[in-house]
């Protein structure tokens, strides 16, 4: 890997591209993200770039955290995470990487925590079938058979029920990076991204080209 970056779920839109053709994207607010920290094999076992997004104020940092950051000689940020790029080597504490890693074109993958819906049933949750909705019938949403009585006796593992829905880590892989605004650190990306509005991305190149 070698472009990564996080970023903040701005909202959706729609804008022309240069053939004219209306194309619906999701706007990421992209960086700046500073680099906290390089980790070599020597060190770490293991080569990585650990970067901060989101400027933190110091009171809400805590002491480890605060001296994680005051070592570095970087502002507190509220997201750290950790990108294995493989060329890890050339990157130096503090410094940052912007939207215009990526570029117009680029196929990328985005990572985040889809919206929560709390508890539903398996009607909304997985798509299962109701019953008749008439009035003779009592069987409307319900889940419905669930297992046999003597054999095998008990309900098989991995059986759709209700539970909770929504609030997973959710990738979606081979999006196009449709514009990007270095200015205002502002990336387009064609079709919808996983998570709420301000919540965090994680944008990565594809590891899967699309045909």
């Amino acid at each position: 890997m070698k472009k990564a970056i996080l970023a903040t779920k701005v909202g959706m839109t729609q804008i022309f591209n240069d053939e004219g053709i209306l194309v619906p994207v999701t706007v990421l607010q992209a960086g700046p993200c500073v680099v906290t920290q390089v980790k070599t094999e020597e060190n770490d076992g293991y080569k990585a770039v650990q970067v901060g997004f989101v400027d933190k104020r110091e009171k809400l940092v805590n002491k480890p955290v605060k001296g994680h950051f005051d070592k570095a000689g970087v502002a507190y940020k509220r997201y750290l995470r950790e990108f294995r790029f493989e060329n890890a080597e050339d990157y130096n504490v503090k410094d940052e990487i912007k939207a215009d890693i990526f570029a117009a074109g680029d196929k990328v993958d985005a990572t985040a925590i889809s919206k929560g819906k709390g508890f539903q049933g398996a009607v909304k949750r997985l798509g299962q079938h109701r019953g008749p909705m008439t009035h003779g019938s009592k069987f409307h949403r319900h889940q419905g058979s669930n297992g046999s009585a003597t054999t095998p006796g008990r309900v098989f593992k991995g059986k759709g029920m209700p539970g909770q829905m929504g609030n997973k880590r959710i990738t979606t892989q081979n999006l196009e990076v449709v514009r990007v605004d270095a200015e205002q650190n502002l990336i387009l990306v064609k079709g919808s991204v996983p998570g709420p509005r301000k919540g965090l991305v994680t944008l990565k190149e594809t590891v899967k080209v699309g045909k």
